[in-house]
């Protein structure tokens, strides 16, 4: 199975780090976003990766084309440059880059990478979220049901777009708000499981995948909600990336399932 990440945007509500490097790439604990998301998703035997690059996405590549020589022990004659390798600690993991575009938009992201998808379901998430989310549990609810799409509901504090759950109707998700002001309950943790045909709601490189893809799949009663009510937390700003920071150091990083 494949987890596609959303890792182009400009994130500007962080741009005290974004300016220098691509969002999923400010670090926690020494790693970026991207390299705890893609444990998280290994710890459930998910290590096919498609990353779906935009902003400043060369410091993607350059991390994973080094990642292999970053993370081992080396021997190296400064003279003439030939170097060994004597001890790799690299994960075995096998990861798709692709150029999705600057100025691309969610969903537009998700319709450029069709091609390198392979048959059947595939995860997606965003490249800015840590969760102990139980990926194994979400796939096997997913399955039972057999609607076309699954998205994790999470219920933190404000300020994120409601999902109205039926909860007589197995968590079926009939309608979907972005971001109301005056509303709370479930929202989009961010954390998917998807069936090709969700293709068909994307039209193009402006389709906003939150918006219409997403409010016309509930319109069609094929969004399900899986309910995850452990630790979930974005890093949309510094103050998020500090918490997240005091968690990793104090030990209780909660999302670190893979320990």
């Amino acid at each position: 199975m494949q987890a596609v990440i959303l890792a182009g945007g400009f994130g500007t509500r962080i741009a005290e780090e974004s300016d220098q490097k691509p969002k999923p790439m400010v670090e926690i604990g020494g790693k970026p976003l991207l390299w705890h998301i893609m444990k998280t998703y290994s710890h459930y035997g998910i290590n096919d990766f498609i990353i779906c690059l935009g902003y400043k996405g060369y410091y993607i590549k350059e991390f994973f084309f080094n990642y292999y020589k970053h993370t081992a022990d080396l021997k190296v004659n400064l003279r003439t440059g030939d170097h060994q390798i004597i001890n790799s600690k690299s994960e075995d993991w096998n990861v798709t880059l692709i150029d999705t575009g600057i100025e691309t938009l969610t969903g537009g992201r998700i319709k450029r990478i069709e091609p390198y998808l392979h048959k059947g379901a595939f995860c997606l998430t965003y490249g800015d979220g840590l969760a102990d989310i139980d990926i194994g549990a979400q796939l096997k609810f997913h399955q039972q049901h057999q609607k076309l799409a699954t998205i994790a509901a999470v219920q933190p504090p404000g300020r994120f777009g409601v999902l109205h759950i039926e909860e007589h109707q197995n968590h079926q998700v009939n309608h979907f708000a972005e971001k109301p002001s005056d509303e709370m309950g479930w929202i989009n943790g961010g954390f998917f499981i998807l069936e090709p045909q969700i293709m068909e709601y994307i039209q193009d490189d402006t389709t906003i995948w939150e918006q219409q893809p997403l409010q016309n799949l509930a319109a069609d009663g094929q969004l399900m909600a899986f309910l995850h009510k452990g630790f979930w937390q974005p890093c949309d700003t510094l103050r998020d990336k500090r918490k997240l920071e005091q968690y990793w150091q104090s030990g209780h990083a909660a999302w670190m399932v893979w320990e």
